[in-house]
């Protein structure tokens, strides 16, 4: 078999290299009909809404609640992972689809080595151990937009194992998860459902995307907690340049799955909720799946091992399909794609070329700063407290107007912090407004806080003289 070749995110520059892989999960599209309606495999059933995991009241004491996710991040790449196709969100329908990616016979896999780079990066980043040869499989499923009917993913052998993710519930508790794996993969086309004329379109631009999947071990107990480890993950996504993360344009998309049991006994019957694409339905979903779950069980009743997905208008969650019958994905090694290689500083052949090799050490040579790194550096340099490091973080934007504004002032940095976090912050908050949307420039707030600040001295001086 001819040897493979390695690709830059751009289309036109060829590597040599071994082969790679990568894994999926199954996805359903979005409605585009004008009344919001259930998946051909959701129940029509409305469900009312119940208590949230953080107000259990009946039997609190009783349950425990266990969470695990799985999280795929798309990577920025100006091309698809195993074809010369541009990624570009909102292109008109099936403008950046390939021979390959409409699965045409004869067509190859050609790997992208911005992909593999990324993947990499993602894996040192997040404490994972890099696997110096992985593997590709196939998974086989029939839906109408995976034109193959099967998807290329890392089931076996992915890239990079074991690895952990520090995160703060609350802004004060820190806490751990741990990875249990990071595979690559290709993202499927979508299904677009006009309930209008009853129909169903498909859109293959989305095809054969890269996807890097994350995958959580059940560490996790609530939805805040949920929460906070896919804001933390896709701060680094973001600072590492390895996706845009932006969940409103589906870069970011987490599958949970959820069981509750009694402390002490064996783990209870796990449901998964599919596709949560924003963080604050991901939290709602988990804890009214948690309550349901408990509310079930205390009257009689019994949890079925099935797929949900979350109702937003509605707040609950609602069935899709049923897993009792345990689906065959059939997989197998990928025969197209031989195992990818890697390699270290001390394993590197020499006289290698370093552009037809990916060599692990010069990657992690090249992360940038992470932001656990920088929440302490904006405690230590302007002596702000923990918990507004992490604000400034979280909200996109702030961080960067806040350094402007004090570059702009003489005020005190820490009154540069409650005037952002209180004053301007809650403005925002108010008029429903991102930091970028705002009329309030950094250079105004700073003339502003210079000038209670000339006025504060003037007032001090007057007092003194009296």
């Amino acid at each position: 078999m001819a040897a493979p070749v390695l690709r830059w995110g751009c289309p036109g520059t060829r590597w040599a290299l071994a082969g790679v892989g990568g894994g999926f999960r199954h996805r359903r599209g979005a409605s585009i009909g004008s009344t919001p309606s259930l998946t051909r495999e959701q129940s029509t059933v409305a469900q009312k809404p119940l208590h949230t995991a953080q107000k259990l009241r009946k039997g609190e004491h009783k349950w425990a609640a266990v969470v695990g996710l799985e999280i795929h991040a798309q990577i920025s790449s100006n091309s698809k992972l195993f074809s010369g196709s541009q990624v570009c969100f909102a292109a008109p329908p099936n403008s950046l689809v390939s021979f390959f990616d409409a699965s045409l016979p004869g067509t190859l896999p050609v790997l992208n080595r911005r992909c593999v780079e990324a993947a990499v990066m993602t894996g040192l980043a997040l404490n994972c151990h890099i696997n110096k040869r992985s593997s590709f499989d196939r998974k086989h499923y029939f839906y109408a937009d995976l034109p193959a009917g099967y998807q290329i993913t890392q089931q076996r052998l992915p890239i990079a194992v074991s690895g952990s993710l520090v995160y703060k519930r609350g802004q004060l508790v820190s806490k751990r998860v741990r990875i249990k794996q990071i595979q690559l993969e290709q993202d499927s086309g979508k299904s677009l459902h006009d309930d209008l004329r009853a129909q169903t379109l498909i859109d293959l631009n989305r095809a054969g995307v890269g996807l890097l999947e994350v995958v959580l071990e059940p560490d996790l107990s609530c939805g805040e907690e949920a929460a906070a480890v896919v804001r933390e993950l896709q701060l680094i996504l973001q600072a590492l340049g390895t996706s845009q993360a932006n969940m409103a344009e589906g870069q970011l998309r987490v599958d949970a799955n959820i069981s509750v049991h009694h402390p002490g006994e064996p783990l209870g019957v796990r449901t998964e909720v599919k596709n949560l694409n924003s963080i604050r339905f991901l939290a709602k979903a988990i804890d009214y799946e948690i309550q349901r779950q408990i509310n079930e069980l205390e009257t009689g009743g019994k949890i079925l091992n099935e797929t949900r997905s979350f109702d937003c208008k509605l707040g609950c969650t609602v069935p899709m399909r049923d897993k009792e019958g345990k689906q065959d994905y059939r997989f197998m090694p990928e025969p197209n794609l031989p195992p990818l290689v890697l390699y270290d500083s001390t394993t590197l052949p020499a006289g290698a070329d370093s552009q037809q090799v990916i060599n692990i050490d010069q990657i992690r040579d090249m992360l940038p700063e992470l932001p656990s790194v920088t929440r302490e550096q904006l405690v230590q340099q302007y002596g702000l407290l923990p918990e507004h490091s992490f604000t400034l973080l979280n909200e996109v934007g702030l961080l960067e107007f806040f350094q402007n504004v004090i570059k702009e002032t003489r005020a005190e940095p820490k009154k540069v912090a409650s005037w952002v976090l209180n004053t301007f912050l809650g403005y925002l908050k108010q008029q429903n407004l991102t930091v970028s949307e705002s009329p309030v420039t950094p250079s105004a707030l700073a003339e502003l806080l210079d000038l209670l600040e000339r006025k504060a001295i003037s007032s001090s001086i007057a007092k003194q003289n009296v």
